[in-house]
C-alpha cells in the first residue's frame, strides 16, 4: 500500500504593524509645541508667556469655546452636527439675564429656565433628525434660523441685567485658574465618564461608527443621537450663561460674533475626533480648544492682525487634519470579501484543495486482476446471475 504525502502548506509572512500613536497624545505633542513656540515669540516682544496674568487669558479664552465644543463633540461622535449652538447661546443669555432682573434671588430660576428652553431645542433638534430623518446638517441649520429670527425680530440690542453676585462667575479664580474654566474641566469630565461609563455613551460610539451595524445589533440608534443633541444644547447653554456673567446683560449677537458653530466643530476635529463619526474623545478636543487659546493669545500680544487669526486657524486646522490622515491606520482583513476578491479567493481555495489532496491510487491486489474482474461483474450483472 503507498501512503499520499502532502507538502505542509507556508503561510504567508505578515507585515509587521505600524504602531499608532494615540489622537490625544497626538494633540498633547501640538499643544506642547504651540506652547513653546509662542512662548520664544512672546519673548522676542519683550513679554514673559508663563506669567499668572497671561495664563489667567489663556484659560478664559477655552472657557466659552470649551463647553460648545463638548456638546459639538458627542453630536460628532454619532456622526451629525449641530449649527444651531451660537444662536443658543445668544438666547441663553437674553433669557438668563431678562430673568435674573439684576435680583440675586432670581438666579437659580434663571438657571434652571435656561437650562430647560436649551434642552427643549435639544431635544426638537434629535427628533427631527432620527425621526424625520432629516439631515443634522440641515435640521439644526433651520432650528438656528428659526431661533435667529426670534431674536432678530424680539430684541434690537442687549437686555436685562446682571446681578454681581452672578457677575463673580466671570470675574474671580483661584490664582491664575478662572472659575469658569474649572467648571467648564467638570463638564469635561462629567462628559468623559458619560462617554467611558455609560451605556448610552457607548451606544455614541457605536451609531456613528455604523448605524446599520448598531441597529442590527440591538441598539436603539435614535436614543444615543437625540441624547447627544440635547447634551450639546445645555452645554451651549452654559456658554450663554458664562458670557451674561462676563458681559452683564444679554445679546442677541454674542453667539455668533463669537464664531462658536465653526469654532467648536473646528476644535472638535483638530482634537481628533472624525467627523464621520465613531472615534474621537473630549480630552482630544480639550486639546483642540488649548491649542486655539494659545494661538489666539500670542497674536494678540504680537498685535498682529485681527483677521490673519482666520488664516493661521485654517492653516493649523490643515496641518492637523493632514497629519490624521497620514497616520498608520490598522486594517483588519474583511470575513466575507465580496466581488473581485471573492473569486479570486475562491479559485485560490479550489485550487488549493486540488493540490493539497490528489486523486487516491488503486490497490496493487485490484490492479493486478483489475480488468477481469471488473469484466465479469459486468457480465454477471447483465445476464443477472452466473451462465
Amino acid at each position: 500500500m503507498s501512503t499520499a504525502t502532502t507538502a505542509p502548506a507556508t503561510a504567508p509572512a505578515r507585515r509587521p504593524r505600524r504602531r499608532r500613536l494615540d489622537a490625544s497624545l497626538i494633540v498633547g505633542i501640538a499643544l506642547l509645541a504651540v506652547i513653546v513656540i509662542g512662548a520664544v515669540l512672546v519673548a522676542s516682544v519683550g513679554r514673559n508667556f508663563f506669567s499668572a496674568g497671561n495664563i489667567r487669558d489663556i484659560l478664559t479664552g477655552m472657557s466659552v469655546l470649551g463647553f460648545v465644543a463638548i456638546g459639538q463633540t458627542l453630536v460628532i461622535l454619532c456622526a451629525s452636527l449641530d449649527l444651531s449652538v451660537p444662536y443658543v447661546v445668544s438666547l441663553s443669555s437674553l433669557i438668563a439675564a431678562d430673568t435674573m432682573a439684576g435680583n440675586p434671588a432670581n438666579i437659580p430660576i434663571a438657571v434652571v429656565t435656561v437650562l430647560a428652553v436649551a434642552a427643549a431645542i435639544g431635544l426638537a433638534n434629535g427628533l427631527i433628525v432620527t425621526k424625520l430623518r432629516v439631515n443634522g446638517f440641515i435640521a439644526t441649520l433651520g432650528t438656528g434660523l428659526i431661533i435667529k429670527g426670534y431674536l432678530d425680530t424680539n430684541y434690537q440690542g442687549t437686555s436685562g441685567s446682571v446681578p454681581p453676585a452672578f457677575q463673580y462667575i466671570g470675574a474671580t479664580g483661584v490664582g491664575p485658574v478662572p472659575i469658569s474654566t474649572l467648571i467648564m474641566l467638570a463638564v469635561a469630565v462629567a462628559a468623559a465618564f458619560f462617554l467611558a461609563r455609560t451605556r448610552t455613551g457607548s451606544h455614541m460610539f457605536a451609531v456613528g461608527g455604523n448605524e446599520q451595524v448598531a441597529r442590527l445589533s440591538g441598539i436603539r440608534t435614535a436614543r444615543p443621537l437625540i441624547v447627544a443633541h440635547v447634551l450639546c444644547s445645555v452645554t451651549a447653554a452654559l456658554a450663554g450663561l458664562l458670557l451674561a456673567s462676563r458681559l452683564g446683560v444679554g445679546s442677541p449677537t454674542v453667539g455668533t460674533q463669537g464664531g462658536y458653530d465653526l469654532l467648536s466643530i473646528a476644535a472638535v476635529v483638530l482634537g481628533g475626533t472624525l467627523l464621520m463619526g465613531g472615534r474621537g474623545s473630549i480630552w482630544g478636543t480639550i486639546g483642540g480648544v488649548a491649542i486655539f487659546a494659545v494661538v489666539d493669545n500670542v497674536m494678540s500680544v504680537m498685535q498682529v492682525n485681527p483677521f490673519l487669526k482666520d488664516v493661521v486657524r485654517g492653516i493649523v486646522i490643515v496641518a492637523a487634519v493632514a497629519v490624521y490622515t497620514s497616520r498608520s491606520v490598522d486594517r483588519r482583513r474583511p470575513r466575507f470579501p465580496t466581488g473581485a476578491a471573492a473569486s479570486r479567493g475562491s479559485a485560490t481555495a479550489s485550487t488549493g484543495s486540488a493540490t493539497a489532496a490528489p486523486p487516491p491510487e488503486p490497490v496493487e491486489g485490484a490492479r493486478a486482476a483489475g480488468s477481469p474482474t471488473a469484466s465479469t461483474g459486468s457480465a454477471t450483472d447483465s445476464t443477472g446471475g452466473p451462465a
